[in-house]
């Protein structure tokens, strides 16, 4: 039933994807003379179509709750407005286009060099014959295995500051929606669109399973970033991240500095965070962002001051990183 799901979405995407193609994408590319990325952007083009769904989906089920619950009541919804744009950018696959334009032959490298040296992909189908082999339970190991990994990539997002400063486009929201998800810097977009990429070649992920695999996790985050007072049950907050439980994770002075470096990582589920001591159940409403914006530090206001100021941070983080270590030398010298 589940493997019958999965193919009828797949067949209808895949036949809205060659329509498109043919009487749309195809003729531009040939006029615009890029025929050599024909094949890239077909496949893009899948994306774009799974993406506008979950758009639709996502806007038609958590606006009307977050008009109805709201975590927090605001004056005017103007901080939102770029979040929007950040929505459209990723979930039409333009990270993905420029994933498969300017990193996809280095991933297809990686891929040669991994069949020439004979490094096999797990097959989790074959690790418990007759129960792994079910469709049903290959696919909640897929979601498990890129959930974990998604917990350390987040995690480590908040540990190392060059990366922080990429990340911190996400926390500067101070207006929390269910657009907020998709607030992130493009670089980092395409460090997460090549490191779950990986993830998934190296476990064996079928390329369809992987795009419904991305799409829940996406809708899911869409969920925990809604400005929606929204709280699962003592059972439910430890079995699935809930508003509540991510809303944390943007508390400013909690979210980033609490336990050391922040709490609350999890992508899906909180198993994570209950695992490694990250975890925090505080159900208090507090204003989201970062310390420093309550000081007057600016974080931009629109889609491409945040990128640049996100820039300026590094280049700053790093001249002080090298007045540091030449001050250490002087000091050894002396």
């Amino acid at each position: 039933m589940f493997q019958q799901i999965l193919s009828s979405l797949d067949s209808l995407i895949t036949a809205m994807q060659t329509l498109l193609y043919v009487d749309v994408v195809q003729p531009l590319l040939f006029r615009l003379g890029l025929m050599g990325y024909d094949e890239d952007t077909y496949d893009a083009l899948y994306w774009v179509i799974v993406g506008v769904f979950e758009v639709l989906a996502m806007y038609a089920v958590l606006r009307p709750l977050e008009a109805l619950r709201p975590a927090e009541n605001w004056e005017n919804r103007k901080g939102v407005r770029v979040d929007v744009i950040y929505t459209w950018v990723v979930k039409l696959g333009i990270l993905n286009l420029l994933f498969f334009f300017a990193l996809q032959p280095i991933f297809d490298n990686v891929q040669s060099w991994l069949r020439l040296h004979n490094v096999p992909s797990l097959e989790f189908d074959n690790l418990w014959p007759g129960l792994t082999t079910q469709p049903i339970v290959t696919f909640v190991m897929y979601l498990l295995v890129l959930d974990f990994a998604g917990y350390w990539y987040h995690r480590w997002e908040h540990r190392f500051g060059i990366w922080w400063e990429l990340h911190a486009v996400h926390h500067s929201q101070r207006q929390m929606s269910l657009w907020s998800d998709d607030r992130n810097h493009l670089l980092d977009g395409l460090l997460q669109a090549s490191f779950f990429a990986t993830i998934a070649l190296v476990i064996g992920v079928p390329p369809s399973q992987f795009v419904v695999l991305v799409a829940i996790t996406n809708l899911a985050q869409s969920i925990q970033h809604a400005n929606i007072r929204l709280y699962y049950g003592r059972l439910g907050e430890r079995l699935l991240v809930s508003p509540t439980f991510h809303r944390r994770h943007h508390a400013i002075g909690y979210g980033h500095e609490g336990l050391k470096y922040g709490c609350n990582f999890g992508i899906l589920f909180p198993w994570w965070d209950m695992l490694f001591g990250s975890a925090s159940w505080s159900r208090v409403v507090e204003p989201t962002g970062i310390r420093d914006q309550l000081d007057g530090r600016r974080y931009g206001e629109g889609f491409w001051a945040q990128h640049a100021l996100a820039f300026q941070r590094i280049a700053a983080r790093l001249r002080r990183g090298k007045k540091h270590d030449e001050s250490g030398k002087d000091a050894a010298a002396v």
